[in-house]
């Protein structure tokens, strides 16, 4: 019998559905998850007919329920800082990439799981979900991301809350605190997040990506130079088909055209 891949992909109307498929270990994040994930999200981007890409978990218990702790063992200092470098790029890939990444969060999301939503663009979470950075409880840290993207999505106070203490909060709680932008129950998520992502599909693709590009950049420069690159992309929206389409389409009070780019 041929082993189950560890990624799924499948596609639904232009939505690229990207699901971590370890339920027997609530998806725990290995060095072959990341390397599939990675693959994955390369061939999105590539994939012309994909225009938002959607991350989740196998099951009904996780979306990530953190790493493999049992690849930790034996690691030596530098082994572990390459490990760290390694999901950091793959969720700066995430982070950066030109389609919208949205995180579907079926579960728990500790840990590397936690760190894998906040790299996303979007987060929509079902009301069984739980988040939480337990690694000092390992005697360790957060090694991709979790100490940078946290406090920046919640706040220095609410993330070391929870970065010092190795606790969880709920669904409810994160929506309060700015982590997701959604909860739903869990029947109703994957239906919810399809249809966040049409919403998105509806508008100019090229748009849609000079506004990632200008968020990504932007949050890390200093205030004139961030708006230096918006009026920088502001223009060259200009240039494009979309924007002529959309202005067009406004003044006749029709729906508009947009074409994939």
């Amino acid at each position: 019998m041929s082993e189950m891949p560890v990624v799924t992909v499948e596609d639904r109307q232009g939505v690229r559905w990207v699901t971590i498929n370890r339920p027997d270990k609530l998806n725990a994040l290995n060095r072959q998850v990341l390397a599939a994930l990675g693959e994955a999200m390369a061939a999105a981007v590539e994939a012309r007919e994909v225009r938002v890409v959607v991350i989740t978990g196998a099951g009904a218990k996780a979306f990530v329920a953190g790493a493999d702790i049992s690849e930790f063992q034996g690691l030596s200092t530098a082994q572990a800082q390459e490990l760290a470098r390694r999901g950091q790029r793959l969720y700066d890939a995430i982070e950066r990439c030109p389609k919208p990444v949205i995180a579907a969060i079926n579960g728990f999301a500790l840990g590397g799981g936690c760190e894998l939503a906040m790299a996303c663009h979007l987060r929509v979470a079902s009301s069984t979900a739980r988040f939480g950075q337990p690694e000092v409880k390992l005697g360790l840290i957060p090694g991709y991301g979790g100490t940078q993207r946290l406090p920046r999505l919640v706040g220095r106070g609410r993330a070391l809350q929870l970065l010092l203490t190795g606790g969880m909060i709920d669904a409810a709680t994160a929506l309060a605190w700015g982590l997701v932008n959604r909860v739903v129950e869990p029947a109703q998520l994957a239906e919810t997040v399809q249809t966040l992502a049409a919403e998105i599909m509806a508008v100019s693709p090229g748009a849609v990506r000079r506004c990632l590009e200008a968020v990504a950049v932007g949050l890390d420069s200093p205030m004139d130079k961030a708006q230096d690159m918006e009026a920088a992309l502001f223009g060259l929206c200009f240039g494009s088909p979309d924007a002529r389409e959309g202005t067009e389409a406004f003044l006749a009070k029709r729906p508009p055209q947009f074409q994939p780019e």
